[in-house]
């Protein structure tokens, strides 16, 4: 059976039960798979990302050219 095969076959089994447990059971094992990449990154990484966020929103950036012409070199 491949996957696409299975989420017929899921989307087919959802869309007739009329249990409020089952559809609550299974939109709590989706809500555990997500993974939130925020939390994931170190904390010295969160605060380079919130850095550069501060600095955009200031208008302290380079033009992506301006930076790719620098390092032509290793091209």
């Amino acid at each position: 059976m491949n996957i696409e095969t299975t989420k017929l076959e899921l989307m087919h089994l959802l869309l007739q039960t009329q249990k409020e447990s089952i559809l609550k059971k299974l939109k709590s094992v989706f809500e555990e798979e997500q993974v939130d990449w925020w939390s994931e990154m170190s904390k010295k990484e969160q605060e380079e990302i919130k850095t550069g966020l501060a600095q955009a929103d200031k208008e302290e950036y380079k033009a992506n050219e301006t930076v790719m012409k620098r390092f032509d070199k290793w091209h």
